[in-house]
């Protein structure tokens, strides 16, 4: 299985580590993610924005490592905010935990669910 960043020359330079587009072949297993929020199995949710978007990612992984899969296997990525004013700390947390990676990425302001969550994370990833 290859996943391979597509960014053409005619479109200005990603910025935010992500691509244009992403190219999966010869993939054997995809998974679908549903959209994970800052909820901890034991109910807590956290009150800034830092803590929730760590614990929204480790959600996200977690359904991932249930697949026998991880960061490498993330082909789509999409992060809804409950507020614009999150952008800069949701970027540079997701830098942080995906690293070199760079998936497809699509990020939406929004009105969440529940009025505590101020983030939502879906992903599509392959084997």
């Amino acid at each position: 299985m290859e996943i391979l960043p597509l960014d053409p020359a005619t479109l200005p330079d990603a910025m935010g580590n992500y691509t244009h587009g992403t190219l999966v072949a010869d993939v054997r297993r995809t998974v679908f993610v549903s959209g994970q929020v800052p909820w901890a199995r034991q109910g807590v949710v956290p009150g800034d924005f830092d803590s929730q978007c760590r614990l929204t990612w480790r959600n996200v992984f977690a359904v991932l490592a249930e697949a026998g899969m991880g960061v490498h296997n993330l082909a789509k990525v999409t992060t809804y905010l409950s507020d614009r004013r999150y952008r800069e700390a949701n970027s540079r947390i997701r830098q942080e935990i995906l690293g070199d990676h760079r998936p497809a990425l699509t990020i939406i302001i929004t009105d969440i669910y529940a009025e505590e969550w101020l983030l939502e994370i879906e992903a599509i990833a392959v084997e």
